[in-house]
C-alpha cells in the first residue's frame, strides 16, 4: 500500500495517538514572540509580519471600514449574494442561542439574588490566510460577536483577499489587522497603533496560533485551544467510500498538520476508503498538503459501535462524523467531541460553511471539558445580591459569621456580625 493511505492502529493504541493541543516547539517560538509585541506594540507587531512574510513593501497593514466595504462593492454579485446568505444562516443560529441564554432573579433570605448576562466590550478574531483565505472564520467570529452585542470587534487575517475583506463588511467588524501569527494574536491581546485591546481574542488557526491564544489568556480570555483541524468518521459497510475519502480529505487539505482518522466498522470498509483515498489523492490540487496530513492520521477497525464509541471518547475529535445506516444507535455513546453530524447528508463540509452552527472547534483533546464557539464565547454571567429585609437574613447572617470564625476571618465575621447588631441582634 501507498504510504499515503491512512495507517491501522488498534482500538487499545487509540488513547496515546490524542494529540497534546500545545506543542512545545510552538510555544517556545511563540512565547519570544507574543513578549516581543507585548514590549513594543504595534511596530514590533508589524517587524514580526514583515520577518514571516505577512507583509510585503507598502503593504497596507490596517484595513478600515471603508476599505472592507469597497471590497464589498467590488465583488461581483453572486460572490456578495453568497456572503449575504452564509452570514445571515450563521447569524440566525447565534440569535436562537442568544435567546436561550437569560438573566434570572431568585428569592433568598430577606431579598433576591440573580444574574445578568452582558457581552464583553471589544473581541478579537482571528481567520487564518496563510494557505488558504478563509472568509468563512471572519463571518463565524465576527458575525457571533455582534449577536452577542460586543461593542468592537476586529478581525486578524494575513494577505486578506477581497473577499475576506469584503466578509469584514458583511460581519460589520471593526477593521482588519493584515497579519497572523502568534503576532496578530498578541497584538489583539494587549493592543496597540489603531488595533483596541480586546477583552477576547477568538479562532482557529495552527500550532503557533494555538500556542498564543494559550500564552494571553491570563491578559484576554480565548474561546479555546483551536488548532490544527481533526475529522474523525466512523463508517460502517453501508457508507460510499468515495464520500468518506473525500470527506477525510476536505480536512486533510486544511494543514499538514490536520488530522483525518476512520474507524471502520468491518475490514471491508477500510480497504475500499483506502482504496479511494489514492485514487482521490492522485487527482486533488491540494494533495500536497492533503498528503502530509493523511500520514499523520490513522485507520481503527472497530468490532462493535461499543469499540468504536471507545475510540471516539479516547479521542474526544474537533468534529466527530457517523456515516451510519443507524446513526441514532452510536450517539448516547458519544461522550466528547466538539460538533457531531448525523448520518450521510450531513457532512463536515456543512459544518465549515455555514449551515448554522460554528465552525471554530476545540481540538487536542481539549472537548472533554469546552465547547465550540458561540455567543457565549462572548458573553459573561455577572451575579447580583440585594437585602431588602435584615431581619429575614439573620439565619444566613449568623452563619456567615459562624463560617467566617471556623476560617479566622474575623473582619467577615465582624462584617456579618454588625448587621445583626443594627437590628438590636
Amino acid at each position: 500500500m501507498s504510504r499515503t493511505v491512512l495507517r491501522r492502529v488498534g482500538v487499545e493504541d487509540v488513547a496515546q495517538l490524542r494529540r497534546d493541543p500545545l506543542q512545545p516547539r510552538a510555544l517556545s517560538v511563540a512565547a519570544e514572540i507574543v513578549e516581543k509585541v507585548r514590549a513594543g506594540g504595534f511596530e514590533a507587531a508589524l517587524a514580526e509580519g514583515r520577518r514571516l512574510g505577512d507583509l510585503s513593501e507598502g503593504a497596507v497593514p490596517v484595513h478600515d471600514v471603508a476599505a472592507c466595504a469597497a471590497a464589498w462593492e467590488g465583488l461581483e454579485r453572486g460572490q456578495r449574494e453568497l456572503l449575504a446568505r452564509t452570514a445571515e444562516r450563521i447569524r440566525r443560529f447565534a440569535e436562537a442561542q442568544r435567546d436561550a441564554v437569560r438573566g434570572l432573579s431568585v428569592q433568598v433570605p430577606g431579598g433576591w439574588a440573580g444574574h445578568e448576562v452582558v457581552p464583553v466590550e471589544s473581541a478579537g478574531c482571528y481567520a487564518p490566510g496563510g494557505r488558504f483565505p478563509l472568509p468563512s472564520s471572519v463571518l463565524m467570529t465576527a458575525v457571533t460577536a455582534r449577536v452577542a452585542g460586543v461593542e468592537r470587534v476586529w478581525v486578524a487575517s494575513p494577505k486578506p483577499s477581497p473577499v475576506t475583506l469584503a466578509a469584514c463588511a458583511v460581519a460589520r467588524a471593526d477593521g482588519l489587522l493584515a497579519l497572523g501569527g502568534a503576532h496578530a494574536v498578541a497584538l489583539l491581546a494587549f493592543g496597540g497603533g489603531p488595533v483596541p485591546r480586546c477583552d477576547v481574542v477568538v479562532g482557529p488557526g495552527n500550532s503557533y496560533v494555538t500556542a498564543a491564544k494559550f500564552l494571553v489568556s491570563g491578559h484576554a480570555g480565548i474561546d479555546m485551544l483551536a488548532g490544527p483541524s481533526e475529522l474523525v468518521v466512523v463508517a460502517d459497510g453501508t457508507a460510499d467510500p468515495d464520500v468518506i475519502a473525500m470527506d477525510l480529505l476536505a480536512q486533510a487539505e486544511h494543514d499538514p498538520e490536520a488530522l483525518p482518522v476512520l474507524v471502520a466498522l468491518d475490514a471491508g470498509t477500510a480497504d475500499a476508503v483506502d482504496a479511494a483515498l489514492q485514487a482521490a489523492l492522485g487527482s486533488l490540487e491540494t494533495s500536497a498538503t492533503a498528503g502530509r496530513a493523511v500520514e499523520n492520521g490513522f485507520c481503527v477497525v472497530a468490532e462493535t459501535l461499543a469499540q468504536a464509541a471507545r475510540v471516539c471518547n479516547a479521542l474526544a475529535p474537533e468534529h466527530l462524523q457517523l456515516s451510519l445506516a443507524d446513526a441514532d444507535s452510536l450517539r448516547p455513546l458519544l461522550r466528547h467531541y466538539g460538533a457531531l453530524f448525523l448520518g450521510a447528508g450531513a457532512c463536515e463540509v456543512l459544518g465549515d460553511y455555514g449551515m448554522g452552527p460554528n465552525h471554530v472547534l476545540p481540538t487536542g483533546g481539549a472537548a472533554r471539558h469546552v465547547g465550540g464557539l458561540s455567543v457565549m464565547s462572548f458573553l459573561r454571567l455577572r451575579t447580583w445580591l440585594r437585602i431588602e429585609d435584615v431581619g429575614d437574613a439573620d439565619e444566613v447572617l449568623a452563619d456567615a459569621a459562624e463560617l467566617a470564625g471556623l476560617e479566622g476571618l474575623c473582619a467577615h465575621r465582624l462584617a456579618a456580625r454588625i448587621r445583626r447588631r443594627d437590628r438590636g441582634a
